[in-house]
């Protein structure tokens, strides 16, 4: 009797030991950092590249695991049961639960998922060969359990794409966030990190350079005056209009302006402004940001007019003002200074009105919402509902906003106090004086 029941507790040993294999190869396959098995399979690593194909169907995957699991639970339960019988009796089947539920919990649940947690990236690399050999040979009834699990999903009406996509997406971000929190160098990654996910949420409306800050030249001014004009204007691309500056009617280079006037050796009254003038390209204010990168790269350009649902002139986008909401500022030699953010000795600050929200939020690590308003003067004006007058004051989200000067109907320059943090913010913009 001895013989039988030796081998019966061998069988067990190896199935438990099966057991422990599913459950750890389970853990450490769905807990593998992506982004780093990516990189390595980039780097030549085949193990990786088997990680990331099982990844890819992960459901067949899942099934190939369970069902091997649940094979081998139930076969080495089997066996206990069989062998306690056959020693104890009718006893014997709860001393098999008794021991088989301490011995799987222990030693084919607890154990192998808690050491595959603390090294998912090693364990998934070593166990990726033999999990896809034992995934091609179940595939069969994996299908089949598969094909019964959609169909009962669809019954319940379960969308998985859309609420998949936004789970990845708060992954990522929290991922960006918990990167950003280790040290000063991680924040700054960070910031341009969510900056670049931030981009297709951002319209080039909230990032032009509005038109009342665009400097263009008319082509009624004689080819001389043209290129003093471009020659004292601090940017290389110039908007050229005719009779009024919303018909813009070309983009003057500055480069190919002073090569033409090169090639006419001094005669500069001879150049053909309008045939040195690029085609103007327009673009809706309300395209994405991202978006519009992607066309400066297609279509090798740096410059567009932006113009509203009407067709009127708002303003001039450019690459660099995509690339600045990914890193930040960028100045050169050239750039004119614009007034901006001042912060006075008494901890206020006074802010030009078209400084963006964006800009300030990034700053001063504030929140102020940009929905409604993709400037600080407009959104005073938003919450406001009129046009206020120099030396009022309202209280926004939490700060304190004096009007210091006002030209025509724009707020040029504002004065911002923030409120202590236990300060609740009003519900509504209150004048304040």
């Amino acid at each position: 009797m001895s013989d039988p029941i030796t081998i019966i507790v061998i069988g067990i040993v190896v199935l438990l030991a099966l057991s422990a294999f599913f459950s750890g190869s389970e853990t450490a396959l769905t807990g593998a950092s992506r982004p780093r098995m990516h990189q390595l399979e980039s780097e030549g690593n085949r193990r990786a590249g088997t990680v990331n194909f099982l990844h890819a169907r992960q459901e067949r995957l899942i099934g190939g695991i369970l069902i091997g699991n649940n094979i081998v639970n139930i076969l080495a339960s089997a066996l206990a049961t069989s062998m306690m019988i056959t020693l104890f009796g009718d006893a014997g089947v709860a001393y098999a639960t008794i021991a088989m539920t301490t011995l799987v919990l222990i030693f084919a649940e607890v154990l192998p998922k808690t050491y595959a947690i603390r090294h998912a990236d090693d364990v998934a690399l070593t166990v990726a060969r033999p999990i896809r050999l034992v995934v091609t040979l179940l595939s069969p009834l994996s299908r089949a359990i598969e094909a019964v699990v959609g169909l009962l999903l669809r019954l319940t009406g379960e969308k998985l794409s859309a609420e998949a996509h936004a789970t990845r997406e708060q992954e990522l971000r929290g991922a960006i966030r918990l990167h950003a929190d280790t040290n000063t160098v991680a924040a700054h990654e960070g910031q341009m990190l969510g900056g670049v996910m931030d981009l297709d949420d951002v319209e080039v409306g909230e990032i032009m350079t509005h038109r009342t800050d665009v400097q263009m030249v008319d082509t009624a001014l004689s080819a001389s005056e043209i290129v003093t004009r471009v020659l004292d204007c601090p940017y290389t691309r110039v908007p050229l209009y005719e009779d009024n500056p919303d018909n813009i009617v070309g983009v003057l280079h500055a480069k190919a302006l002073l090569r033409d006037v090169q090639s006419h050796e001094g005669y500069i009254d001879e150049i053909d402004i309008r045939a040195v003038a690029t085609k103007p390209w327009f673009v809706p204010e309300s395209t994405d940001s991202l978006r519009q990168l992607h066309e400066f790269r297609d279509r090798r350009e740096h410059f567009a007019l932006v113009v509203d649902e009407y067709g009127a002139l708002q303003g001039v986008v450019t690459l660099e003002d995509i690339i600045e909401e990914i890193v930040g500022e960028i100045d050169d030699e050239h750039d004119i200074p614009v007034p901006g953010m001042r912060r006075q000795p008494d901890g206020t600050y006074i802010v030009d009105g078209r400084v963006t929200i964006r800009d300030l939020n990034r700053e001063f690590d504030w929140n102020l919402s940009d929905d409604e308003a993709s400037t600080i003067a407009g959104l005073v004006l938003h919450e406001a509902r009129f046009i206020p007058e120099e030396g009022q004051s309202f209280d926004i989200e939490g700060l304190k906003i004096d009007i210091l000067r006002r030209s025509g109907n724009q707020l040029r320059s504002l004065r911002i106090i923030q409120r202590p943090s236990d300060t609740e913010p009003d519900a509504e913009p209150s004048p304040a004086s």
